[in-house]
Parts: C-alpha cells; sequence; structure tokens
C-alpha cells in the first residue's frame, strides 16, 4: 500500500502549535514512506470560513517547511458528493429530519450522554411522514442518523489504530449524530469520511481527540461502500494552563511565532521529534 495522507485545516482562524504539530507529522510519515501529502481545506462552515485564512494556512505550512502534492482540495467544490451520499442514506431509511434546536435538546431531561456530551434523545426519529413532509415545508431542519438501525444494518465494525491493533467501534455511543446541519450542507462526520474516501488517504493521522469519531466514520464507510484507512492518533498540543490549544490562543498560533522570528524548519524539525517551545507538552485526552 502506497501511504497517502492529509491535513485538513479549517479556515475559521489562524493556525497554532496543534495544527503545525499533526501536519508536521502527516508529511513526515508521507515522505519517510515514499508516499503522497495532500492538503484539504475544510469550508463548507459558510458563517465562519474566511479566505484570508486559507491564504493564512497555506503561508504557515510553507513557513514550515512542509509541501503538499497537487493542488488542495476544497470542501466547498464537493457539495454535490454530500447530498448524493445522503440521499443514498435517505433512500435506505437510514436518516430523518429533525427540527430541535439545541436549547429543545439541552432542556430535555431524557437525553443521555456520550464522548461528546449529551445525545439526542429521538425526539423526531419516529415523527409521521405526513408530519415531516409538513414541518419540512416550513421549519429548518437537519438530517440525523439513525444510529440503531444503521448498526441493525451494518453489524459489528472494527478500525485499526496503528501500533495499538484493531478496536472495536462503538458508533452508538455517539447516538443519532447530524449528517447535514441546518446551516451547512454536510457535517464534519459525513464530508470527511467521503473526503478520505475520494482522495485515497491510506493513513488518517490526526489528534486523540477525534479517536472516538472514528466509530462513526466506521460505520459510515460500511454503510456508503467506502474504503477504511489506518489511523494513527496522536496526542495534542497543550497551553501552559495544561489546556489544548484552540484557535483563541493567540500567543500560540503560528503567525506569532513566525512575526517572532522564530525559524520555522527549525521548529518543525523539532515537532516532528517530539520536542516543543518551552511552556507547551503533549498531552492524551
Amino acid at each position: 500500500m502506497t501511504m497517502l495522507t492529509r491535513f485538513a485545516p479549517s479556515p475559521t482562524g489562524e493556525l497554532h502549535l496543534g495544527h503545525a504539530y499533526s501536519a508536521v507529522l502527516a508529511h513526515e510519515a508521507a515522505r519517510a514512506a515514499g508516499g503522497s501529502f495532500l492538503l484539504r481545506i475544510d469550508d463548507i462552515d459558510g458563517s465562519r470560513s474566511r479566505e484570508e485564512f486559507v491564504d493564512a494556512s497555506l503561508a504557515d505550512l510553507a513557513w514550515l517547511g512542509l509541501d503538499w502534492d497537487g493542488d488542495p482540495v476544497r470542501q466547498s467544490s464537493r457539495l454535490g458528493d454530500y447530498a448524493a451520499a445522503l440521499d443514498r442514506l435517505r433512500h435506505q431509511g437510514l436518516v430523518y429530519p429533525c427540527f430541535c434546536t439545541r436549547a429543545d435538546i439541552a432542556a430535555s431531561l431524557s437525553a443521555p450522554h456520550g464522548p461528546s456530551g449529551a445525545l439526542y434523545p429521538g425526539t423526531c426519529r419516529n415523527l409521521p411522514e405526513s408530519t415531516r413532509a409538513r414541518r419540512m415545508a416550513v421549519e429548518a431542519h437537519c438530517w440525523r442518523l439513525d444510529a440503531a438501525r444503521a448498526v441493525g444494518r451494518t453489524g459489528a465494525l472494527r478500525w485499526e489504530e496503528v501500533g495499538h491493533g484493531v478496536r472495536i467501534a462503538d458508533p452508538l455511543a455517539h447516538g443519532d449524530i447530524v449528517l447535514a446541519r441546518k446551516d451547512a450542507p454536510a457535517s464534519y462526520h459525513l464530508a470527511s469520511t467521503l473526503d478520505d474516501a475520494d482522495m485515497g488517504v491510506s493513513h488518517v493521522i490526526r489528534g486523540a481527540d477525534l479517536i472516538a469519531s472514528t466509530d462513526v466514520h466506521r460505520l459510515l464507510q460500511a454503510l456508503l461502500d467506502l474504503p477504511t484507512p489506518l489511523y494513527r492518533h496522536h496526542a495534542l498540543v497543550c497551553g501552559r494552563d495544561g489546556k489544548r490549544l484552540a484557535k483563541r490562543d493567540a500567543a500560540a498560533s503560528l503567525a506569532s511565532l513566525r512575526a517572532a522570528g522564530i525559524d520555522g524548519r527549525a521548529l518543525a524539525a523539532d515537532l516532528g521529534a517530539g520536542r516543543l517551545p518551552t511552556g507547551y507538552s503533549l498531552q492524551n485526552p
């Protein structure tokens, strides 16, 4: 298998040390294996994505000395593929429209909790078709996966974590996840799963905060007849407070480090060796 990795930033803010660490690991893995390293811009969040952050991300990666193969792939150019996948699941009876707001879900006393917090309690799962059709005509809605029905279709699923062996997927722990939001044509789960398959990604290298999401992605791969890559979830870069970095952490932004005169290529070499600037550490959640 020829190794093909990717780095997929969302242009909703400046890249920081955590992004750099992930990009460096994916880049080094591909280059060491004589494979390819691709860049994807996850830009379907229309309310927050900004073109200036796309340009900034490319500048940051170049400053680190990272090169990618081919032109960057943009999720915004793949909306038809997301719609087709959602339509396929709809025809299989595996998704349903949901009209609940976040406040509705938060107020539900029956909402259980999963890896990412409160799970959807299933309020809209069994609405009559006539009710769904009437409400869809006038109300904003997202599309949710009927997790129990989907798992009943696929049966038990597994995926492989590099260095740790085979893991049993537990997509039911996430409940009925959103596949298409009210304000976006596809959720992270659906778009990322489809994109990785279409790009031919063989190894998904990403932060350990996304390890639980792999259960959901494995389920979507099975439902949509997509290949399953190998996964490697790395430790997260944390700041002086011990919390993982976020885009609001200006001090850790790559732009601020570049402005301070830091050598980008030297920083990338250090990150590849697991060495971080003073005050930062690697931690598993």
